[in-house]
C-alpha cells in the first residue's frame, strides 16, 4: 500500500474518531435547547444570546458610568452648596453680634469669613472694620479699611469705608464703649415721629442715616420707615437703593421692601434691576420680591430665560409658593432638562398638584423623572395621591422607580397599600422592602399581616 493511501485512510479514522467524540456533545446542547435545531444551528443561537448578553452589560457599564459622573457633579455642587451656607451663617452670626452690641464676636466672624474668600470677603472686611472701631481698636480698623480700599478698589462697600474711615479718624483716640455711643433706637423712634409729622424734613434725616456709618440694624431699620411711609418720594429713594446706589446689603433689602409696596411701578423698577444686574444674590432677592407681590409673569420669564441654573431653579421653586400650576405646566412643556423637569416636579409638589405629578410619574419616558415625580407624589397625602401610586406601581417596569413607590407609601403612612403590595407582588426582594417598612410602621392593619406571615 502505497504511503499516499495509508494517509488517506489514517485522516478518515481520525475524523470518524472526531464526529464521535463531539456528537454527544452536540446532543447534549441540543437537548438544552429543546433538542431542536442542528450543531450549527445551535452554536449560531448560542453565539447570538452571548452577543445579545454582551450587548446589554455593555449598555448597563454605560448607564453606570453616566450615573456615577452624575453623583461626582452632584457631589461637587453639595460641596460648593455647604460652603456658601457655611458662609452664609458667618456673615448672620457676625451681623447678629452687631445688633446685640457683641463688636468682639462680630469681629471674630467677620475675620474668618474674610479669610475664607467668599463672595462676602469685602462686606466682612467693612463689617470687621466697624467692629474693631466699636471696640476701640482705631489702628486695626484703619488697616482693615485700606486693606479693603486696596484689594476691592470697585467694590460697593468702598464708599461706607470711606465715611467710616472719616468717623475713625475724627475720633479723639480714647477707648469707644457700647453703652457711651448715641442711642440709635431714641434717634430712629424721633425719625419716625418726624416722619410721621413732617415728612420733608425726616426725609433728609433717613437719607443720612442710609449713607451714613451707621449699624446694620439702624439702616435697616430707616429703610423700613421709608417703605412704611408709601409716599412717591419713599418709593424713589428705595428705588435708587435698590438699583446699586449703596451697598448689596443695604441693595437687598431696597429690594426686598419694594416687593412689599407693590404696584406695577415697583414690579418694573425690580425687573429693570434684574435685568441689568449681574450679583446673583440681588437677583435672588428680586425672585422673592417677585414672589411676595405674586407677580407669576415675571417669575415665569424667569425661569424661562435665566442662564445661571441656581436661579432658574430659586424661580421655578418661587412660582410653586405662589401656586402657579398653569405656568409651571407651560414651563415643564418646553423643557428638555433633567435636572429642570425635577425643579419644576418640586414646585408643583408646592403646588400640591397630584394629578401632573401622576401624570410625569406615568408618562416621562425618563425613568429618572418619573423617580423624581414619584417622591414628590409621596410627600402629598392626599387621597389622589395615594391612588396614583398604586397605579404607577402596578405599570412601573423599572425597579428603582418600584422601589421608589414603596418608599412613597412608607412616607405616606399608606400601609394599606404596602401591604396590598406585598400580597400580590412576585418579586420576593420587593416584597420583603414591602414588609419591613410595614415593620416600622406600627399601623393596625400591617401588624395584622405581618403575624400572618409568622403563622404560616
Amino acid at each position: 500500500m502505497s504511503i499516499g493511501k495509508q494517509t488517506g485512510r489514517v485522516m478518515k479514522v481520525w475524523t470518524i474518531a472526531a464526529t464521535l467524540l463531539i456528537a454527544p456533545g452536540m446532543a447534549r446542547t441540543a437537548a438544552a435547547h429543546g433538542g431542536a435545531g442542528t450543531p450549527t444551528e445551535t452554536w449560531q443561537e448560542q453565539s447570538s444570546a452571548d452577543r445579545e448578553q454582551e450587548a446589554r452589560d455593555r449598555e448597563q457599564e454605560k448607564r453606570d458610568r453616566e450615573q456615577e459622573a452624575r453623583d461626582r457633579e452632584q457631589e461637587k455642587r453639595d460641596r460648593e452648596q455647604e460652603r456658601l451656607e457655611r458662609l452664609d451663617e458667618l456673615y448672620s452670626d457676625g451681623r447678629e453680634a452687631l445688633d446685640e452690641d457683641r463688636y468682639d464676636q462680630a469681629a471674630d466672624k467677620f475675620s474668618e469669613l474674610a479669610e475664607l474668600n467668599g463672595p462676602q470677603t469685602d462686606a466682612a472686611m467693612y463689617w470687621k472694620a466697624y467692629a474693631e472701631n466699636k471696640l476701640g481698636k482705631r489702628d486695626s480698623a484703619l488697616a482693615t479699611i485700606a486693606d479693603l480700599e486696596k484689594k476691592y478698589a470697585q467694590s460697593r462697600w468702598i464708599k461706607d469705608a470711606k465715611a467710616l474711615e472719616i468717623e475713625v479718624r475724627q475720633s479723639n483716640g480714647q477707648p469707644a464703649h457700647p453703652e457711651s455711643q448715641p442711642d440709635e433706637e431714641l434717634k430712629m423712634l424721633a425719625i419716625t415721629g418726624l416722619m410721621n409729622s413732617d415728612p420733608q424734613r425726616a426725609m433728609p434725616l433717613l437719607e443720612k442715616v442710609l449713607s451714613g456709618p451707621g449699624t446694620p440694624k439702624e439702616k435697616s431699620k430707616a429703610l423700613f420707615v421709608l417703605a412704611q411711609n408709601g409716599s412717591p418720594q419713599s418709593r424713589e429713594i428705595l428705588a435708587r437703593i435698590a438699583k446699586g446706589e449703596s451697598n448689596p446689603e443695604l441693595q437687598r433689602k431696597a429690594v426686598e421692601y419694594l416687593g412689599m409696596f407693590g404696584g406695577q411701578q415697583s414690579r418694573q423698577t425690580l425687573a429693570e434691576i434684574y435685568a441689568s444686574t449681574s450679583d446673583v444674590s440681588v437677583k435672588r432677592a428680586i425672585l422673592k420680591s417677585y414672589m411676595i407681590g405674586g407677580d407669576k409673569e415675571h417669575l415665569l420669564a424667569a425661569a424661562k430665560g435665566e442662564k445661571d441654573s441656581s436661579l432658574r431653579a430659586e424661580a421655578i421653586r418661587q412660582l410653586g409658593i405662589v401656586h402657579a400650576p398653569e405656568e409651571l405646566r407651560q414651563l415643564y412643556k418646553t423643557e428638555t432638562s433633567v435636572e429642570v423637569k425635577k425643579d419644576i416636579l418640586q414646585a408643583f409638589f408646592l403646588t400640591g398638584d397630584a394629578k401632573f405629578l401622576a401624570e410625569a410619574a406615568q408618562g416621562e419616558k425618563d425613568a429618572e423623572v418619573r423617580r423624581a415625580a414619584i417622591r414628590n407624589l409621596g410627600l402629598i397625602g392626599s387621597e389622589e395621591a395615594r391612588q396614583a401610586l398604586l397605579a404607577i406601581y402596578s405599570k412601573e417596569t423599572d425597579r428603582e422607580n418600584k422601589e421608589a413607590v414603596l418608599n412613597a407609601f412608607f412616607i405616606q403612612g399608606n400601609a394599606h397599600a404596602l401591604v396590598t403590595v406585598a400580597r400580590s407582588e412576585k418579586d420576593p426582594e420587593l416584597k420583603k422592602i414591602a414588609v419591613s417598612k410595614l415593620a416600622l410602621m406600627n399601623s393596625k392593619e400591617g401588624n395584622d399581616y405581618l403575624m400572618e406571615i409568622l403563622q404560616k
